[in-house]
C-alpha cells in the first residue's frame, strides 16, 4: 500500500507523536509498504530528509499559511495518490485537521487518530464539532488509549465510532538481559518534554515531598531527561529548594542513552494527568522499571496498580507510592520481577495488526471507492 502520514508536528521535533509517526512509518517501510509524511515541522538545519519526507511551508499568518499549506497538500494527494492517509493530530493541529477534511472530501481513505486528550479544554471541542460537524465526516476515527477515546466519544455522539489504536514498543530492544539489580542510590526516572502539559514543576514538588517522606538517612537521587520551555523554571526551581545535588538534568538523550538511564534506576514517574498514552513510561515499564503514574492518564492502559507499578489521582498519592518503592525493597522487587519478564501486550506486531486493520475500516467508511481499495481491505 501507498500510505500518507499527515501531521504537523515530526522531526527533528521530538514528542509522543513524532517519535511514534517515526516508528510507525520504519515499521511499514520493513513490511513493503510505501508510507509518505506530510508536515508543516521544518527540517533540521543541514539534515537532508528521506525522499518520502515532504515539508509544507505555511506562511506567516494563519489564514495565508494554512490557505498554502492546503493547496501544497492537495498537489501532493494528487501526486502521491495513497491508498490511505492516516491523519495525527494533537490538541491543536490546524495543519492535520484541515488535512483530514480535504483527504476524506476527496475521496480518500481516510484515518484520523488523536494523540492527545481532548477533555479539560473549555468549550474548543465541542465549538469544533458544531461548527464543523466533525461527525459527518467520511472517515475513520481512533485514540491511542480508552481513556483519550472517552471524551472523543462524547464530543463526536453515539452515532461515530471512535476505535483505540494504542502506541507500540519493540519489547526486545527495551528488555533487560535480567531482573535489574538495585543501583548504589535509590534511583527516581522520568522522560519527558518539560512542558505545563507534562507537569514539569509539580514532578519537581513531587520529588521535593518525597525527599521529605524518606529517613534522611536514605539517599536519594533523581534523573529528569528532557527539554523544553519549562527547564529554565525547573532549574530556578530546583535551586530554590537546594535540589540541584541531588536532581540531574541530562537534557535531551537518544534510545541508547536512555536506555542506560533506566538500567541505573529504581522507579520511573509519570505525573502528567493529560496524558494520552505515554510511550516513555511503556519503554520503563518494558525496561523492568516500577512505574509510578497518574491514575487519570493513558498510562493505566499498560500499568495495573500493585502489578506494573502504583497509580495515584493526586501528588500526594504519586509521592506517597514513589517513597512506598524507594524504601520497600520486597514490593520494588516483585514489580521489577514482573515487568522485565511479562512483555507488555502493546507491541509492533499488534500495533501493525491494529493499524491495517482500521485502515480497512476507513476504507470502508470513504466516500467513495479509491485506488487499491480492495488491497486495503484485503490487508
Amino acid at each position: 500500500m501507498r500510505i500518507v502520514h499527515v501531521s504537523d508536528c515530526y522531526l527533528p521535533r521530538l514528542g509522543g507523536i513524532e517519535i511514534h509517526l517515526r516508528d510507525l512509518v520504519q515499521h511499514q517501510r520493513a513490511e513493503g509498504h510505501d508510507p509518505h509524511v506530510i508536515t508543516t515541522t521544518p527540517a533540521a538545519p543541514d539534515v537532508v530528509d528521506e525522499p518520502w519526507v515532504h515539508r509544507v511551508e505555511a506562511a506567516t499568518g494563519p489564514l495565508g499559511g494554512l490557505v498554502r499549506a492546503d493547496a501544497d497538500l492537495r498537489r501532493l494527494l494528487e501526486d502521491l495518490t495513497p491508498d490511505v492517509v492516516h491523519v495525527h493530530v494533537s490538541v491543536l493541529s490546524p495543519f492535520a485537521s484541515t488535512a483530514a477534511r480535504r483527504a476524506s472530501w476527496l475521496g480518500f481513505a481516510t484515518l484520523v487518530t488523536v494523540h492527545s486528550m481532548w477533555s479539560r479544554l473549555g468549550p474548543l471541542p465541542a465549538t469544533a464539532h458544531a461548527l464543523l460537524r466533525l461527525g459527518s465526516w467520511p472517515l475513520a476515527w481512533s485514540a491511542v488509549s480508552e481513556t483519550a477515546a472517552a471524551p472523543l466519544r462524547r464530543m463526536l455522539g453515539p452515532g461515530t465510532p471512535v476505535h483505540v489504536l494504542p502506541n507500540a514498543v519493540d519489547p526486545a530492544s527495551w528488555r533487560p538481559g535480567g531482573v535489574p539489580g538495585p543501583p548504589a542510590v535509590p534511583t527516581v526516572v522520568s522522560v519527558m518534554r518539560m512542558t505545563r502539559t507534562k507537569r514539569t514543576l509539580p514532578l519537581a514538588r513531587i520529588l521535593l515531598d518525597v525527599r521529605r517522606r524518606v529517613p534522611a538517612e536514605v539517599p536519594l537521587r533523581a534523573v529528569l531527561v528532557g527539554d523544553g520551555p519549562q527547564r529554565p523554571a525547573l532549574e530556578r526551581l530546583l535551586r530554590r529548594h537546594r535540589m540541584d545535588d541531588w536532581v540531574e538534568l541530562p537534557g535531551r538523550l537518544d534510545r541508547t542513552k536512555i536506555r542506560s538511564v533506566l538500567a541505573d534506576a529504581s522507579v520511573f514517574v509519570a505525573p502528567a494527568e493529560l496524558e494520552s498514552f505515554g510511550i516513555a513510561a511503556l519503554e520503563a515499564r518494558t525496561a523492568g522499571l516500577p512505574v509510578v503514574a497518574s491514575s487519570l492518564s493513558g498510562v493505566t492502559e499498560f500499568v495495573e496498580h500493585e502489578r506494573e507499578g502504583l497509580l495515584g489521582a493526586t501528588d500526594g498519592m504519586l509521592a506517597t507510592h514513589i517513597a512506598r518503592l524507594v524504601t520497600d525493597a520486597s514490593l520494588r522487587e516483585r514489580i521489577a520481577q514482573h515487568n522485565a519478564t511479562v512483555p507488555p501486550r502493546h507491541d509492533w506486531v499488534e500495533a501493525r495488526r491494529r493499524t491495517h486493520e482500521l485502515y480497512a475500516q476507513a476504507a470502508a467508511t470513504a466516500r467513495m471507492p479509491v485506488r487499491g481499495l480492495a488491497r486495503v481491505s484485503a490487508a
